[in-house]
């Protein structure tokens, strides 16, 4: 039978014979080819329209009939045409081009695979997003310095601020902060308090660092936790001085104090005392002064003793304050200095 219509201009068509068991309805193509219209299909000698009939899968590899043809039809396919592979570029031939000795211009254009319209693209440079230009900048996963710092320059700052109720947790097990062998200090951003806790403050104790003038220090134990000092508790000895024959003691600044008398003195009553605080004074003679008290410090029996008033020698007394007198708690009179 004579062929009807254009010559072939590149060899014979290919034809394939598929066999139907009558649930199948994918076959795998022996050539790519780029469209359906590039197939002329026949099952059971009736002619099949393209993308109706059957449509391509697996990229061009696959014939997928929207029924499968029934056991025992003869069906075939005849190859109007095959998908044409181009070859790779390869990369001596971008390597051997002329890099750019500058950022790339605005207008610049790039090659992009868009994988919604599945084709390859152009772009310009400015519409790609840029972290110099992107004013909030997204990860799209975690970000590795490489064994790199985060530096900043111009002596600026480096903020990490989480959002919300969001918190920074640094999953390690030591963290060091400060220049090297540089002073480093802790410290809030404003007038927050700063607190020290374990397990999120869940069953802790805490160290509380309170803002403000005058805040106070608190350590807390939890339940029946206690402040265990595994070496000496030291609070620095400061000296009182006399003047006009009277001695001022602000005991919050001088709770462990001594006295090297220069005259006969009377000690005012403390300033700044706190309920249920203990203070310590040491009396070192340097010639024989008198010694007096104020009616706030209460002795035993309600009676001051017989200082030493003696040079050379020393005199120790120890009060506790109940929130109006301090009361002598303990006292050690006529001890030698050296």
């Amino acid at each position: 039978m004579a062929y009807i219509g254009r010559d072939p201009q590149y060899g014979a068509f290919e034809k394939q014979a598929l066999t139907a068991d009558g649930s199948t309805t994918t076959f795998t193509l022996d050539y790519t080819v780029g469209s359906a219209s590039s197939l002329l299909v026949s099952v059971a000698g009736v002619h099949q329209e393209p993308e109706t009939a059957y449509n391509l899968g697996s990229n061009g590899t696959t014939i997928v009939f929207t029924a499968a043809p029934a056991s025992g039809d003869t069906v075939f396919v005849i190859f109007l045409g095959a998908a044409l592979e181009i070859a790779t570029v390869g990369s001596g031939v971008i390597t051997s081009r002329t890099e750019l000795s500058a950022a790339a211009a605005a207008d610049d254009l790039v090659l992009i695979y868009d994988t919604s319209a599945t084709s390859l693209k152009k772009i310009q440079r400015s519409n790609l997003s840029d972290l110099l230009v992107d004013t909030t900048p997204q990860l799209g996963g975690n970000l590795d310095v490489n064994g790199n710092d985060i530096v900043s320059t111009s002596n600026a700052h480096i903020d990490i601020i989480p959002n919300g109720t969001g918190n920074v947790n640094l999953g390690t097990d030591t963290v060091q902060i400060g220049d090297n062998n540089a002073n480093a200090t802790l410290t809030t951003q404003g007038t927050g308090d700063l607190i020290l806790n374990t397990n999120s403050g869940t069953n802790a104790g805490n160290i509380t660092l309170e803002d403000g003038a005058n805040g106070h220090i608190q350590v807390t134990t939890n339940g029946t936790g206690y402040i265990k000092f595994n070496d000496l508790a030291y609070i620095p000895q400061q000296a009182l001085t006399s003047s006009s024959n009277a001695v001022a003691w602000d005991v919050q600044a001088k709770p462990n104090a001594y006295h090297l008398t220069t005259e006969n003195t009377t000690f005012a009553a403390p300033t700044n005392s706190v309920e249920g605080s203990f203070i310590s004074l040491e009396i070192n003679y340097d010639g024989s002064h008198t010694i007096a008290f104020n009616t706030v410090f209460e002795f035993a029996a309600s009676t001051a003793p017989t200082f030493t008033s003696t040079d050379g020698k020393t005199d120790i007394l120890v009060f506790r304050y109940n929130g109006a007198i301090w009361q002598e708690v303990g006292r050690t009179l006529n001890l030698s200095e050296s």
